[in-house]
């Protein structure tokens, strides 16, 4: 099986803020999936599109797929959760993204989530006990979470996939794409 077929069939949930996505912590895992032959879909609060960022700019918008409260975990082999920082902080504030990220851990699916993404994480109580890495202005808030916080490229912790920053995407883009491939991980229901 080649890498274009790694995917095949799989749908991953991208959940994203209506404003605030670090663009490229979108783009790059969706192009790695499709690549892989799976099928993204937008997942936010709100119908209509998000408006995503380049750092502090404005970057492009993107099509929402489906709303958070229409959405099911059980439609998804998958999830990536971009950064960007107040992408993560209107989700952390949702209670039904807190709740669909959730479920994700107890469904014992895989994660991916980069940059300040891990901030739904904490407000999901699914970091306690895992090894992970993130934006380092987020080592605190793990550590206090009860997440074992590194200094790493890309971490995988049972299907739970981290990364810091837009230059660990290429890393991050093959090892997302790899746990996605082997399908749900036991282990992963542990923090849920």
């Amino acid at each position: 099986m080649s890498v274009a077929d790694t995917l095949t069939g799989r749908r991953v949930a991208f959940v994203a803020a209506p404003e605030g996505t670090e663009q490229i912590e979108l783009t790059e895992p969706w192009k790695a999936v499709e690549d892989a032959g799976g099928r993204p879909e937008l997942i936010s609060l709100q119908p209509g599109s998000i408006q995503a960022f380049n750092h502090l700019d404005k970057g492009d918008t993107f099509t929402v797929d489906k709303v958070i409260t229409e959405a099911s975990v059980d439609d998804y082999d998958g999830l990536v959760l971009p950064g960007g920082v107040a992408n993560p902080d209107m989700l952390r504030t949702n209670p039904n993204a807190v709740r669909f990220v959730g479920e994700f851990f107890s469904q014992q699916k895989p994660v991916a989530v980069i940059c300040h993404g891990p901030w739904t994480l904490i407000e999901a109580d699914v970091v306690r006990g895992r090894r992970m890495t993130s934006y380092p202005s987020l080592k605190t808030d793990l550590r206090n979470a009860g997440a074992e916080w590194v200094d790493e490229e890309v971490v995988t912790d049972n299907g739970l996939v981290s990364s810091r920053k837009p230059d660990d995407l290429p890393a991050f883009c093959d090892k997302l794409v790899e746990e996605i491939a082997e399908g749900k991980h036991t282990k992963q229901a542990a923090g849920a």
